[in-house]
């Protein structure tokens, strides 16, 4: 009983998440936000050599340079890695990096948190990892701010990838589903996201960007070149209608994507609890989320009785020369 008490103590007193568990049998996933700011050196060049392992393996032949990969600090210090290893092993079999990118809306400061590059070994390609890499951290954050609506962003040219985000996010646009439509915040954060930020997403400064359809053209020139893919290879969803829209709407041969804009929500959140988290998974999600929607909700109150140490514009009332305030 101690020693548990004293794992939810002290995960209620992290400031950033780090945070294992089982997500299936045989696997263990991480998930680290801000890697750069809060793993020391030796251990963040052993987080970044792990994905180095499954890129190698899932692009032999090539290499990106764009993102974590691009050698620039700023990156991994505003990313959200999430890596999935096999349990015995420990051997690194697929990640998903997201980034975090501040947005202007409607005058304000917004964060959308970028859905990111994932990667798969070959090896276990089929394995049902997709309901982790695109979902299960955007569902953790989700809870670690309190359960607040989250806008997040995606840039595929991939049917099953903008199928799934259209099935697990709210309010997506651009989706084929019905319903969808583009809002003047979409619009907006459209804007500055390809304004600010492409380098997240490795689309150099030449490519165009149609607006009404949210689609980037010429996408592969800024470092994501061997990621590019014809139709005939990229992934297809279950649903035809997903395939069908990709199809028509992107230009393989130019290279277009598509730029997904949507919204974390309970709504959504239920969504993907349902129907994407296989029932095995699921004690220990829940617990996770609860972890970090407890910590949200515990700590502001914590920090508060504390008058030992500041927190945001208060301030402690003695100071470590003793003085008081």
């Amino acid at each position: 009983m101690r020693s548990h008490a004293g794992f939810w103590l002290k995960a209620l007193s992290q400031p950033t998440i780090d945070l294992t568990l089982r997500t299936q049998a045989g696997q263990r996933t991480r998930i680290v936000e801000s890697p750069g700011l809060s793993l020391p050196k030796d251990e963040l060049d052993a987080l970044v050599a792990q994905l180095r392992i499954v890129a190698a393996k899932t692009l032999p032949e090539e290499s990106l340079t764009y993102g974590i990969f691009s050698g620039e600090p700023e990156w991994l210090s505003r990313a959200v890695i999430t890596l999935i290893s096999e349990e015995d092993t420990g051997r690194p079999i697929a990640f998903n990096a997201l980034s975090v990118m501040d947005v202007p809306l409607d005058g304000e400061p917004a964060e959308v948190t970028h859905l990111g590059l994932v990667m798969v070994d070959p090896d276990v390609r089929g394995q049902g990892l997709s309901w982790v890499l695109y979902g299960l951290t955007a569902l953790v954050l989700f809870a670690r701010d309190g359960l607040r609506p989250k806008w997040i962003s995606n840039v595929t040219q991939v049917p099953a990838v903008v199928g799934m985000v259209s099935d697990t996010f709210s309010d997506v646009f651009p989706s084929p589903l019905p319903g969808a439509r583009q809002s003047f915040a979409h619009l907006q954060l459209a804007r500055g996201i390809m304004a600010r930020h492409r380098a997240v997403f490795g689309v150099g400064e030449e490519a165009g960007f149609d607006e009404a359809r949210s689609v980037i053209t010429n996408a592969y020139t800024g470092g994501s070149d061997a990621l590019k893919k014809t139709f005939e290879i990229a992934p297809k969803h279950r649903n035809a209608v997903y395939n069908e829209f990709c199809e028509r709407e992107l230009d393989y041969g130019r290279g277009d994507d598509v730029l997904q804009l949507g919204r974390v929500d309970l709504a959504g959140a239920r969504r993907y609890v349902m129907s994407e988290v296989p029932s095995g998974s699921l004690p220990a999600l829940l617990a996770a989320s609860a972890m970090l929607a407890l910590q949200r909700l515990v700590l502001p109150v914590v920090y508060w009785l504390d008058d030992s140490r500041a927190f945001g514009t208060l301030r402690p009332r003695r100071q470590e020369n003793g003085a008081a305030r």
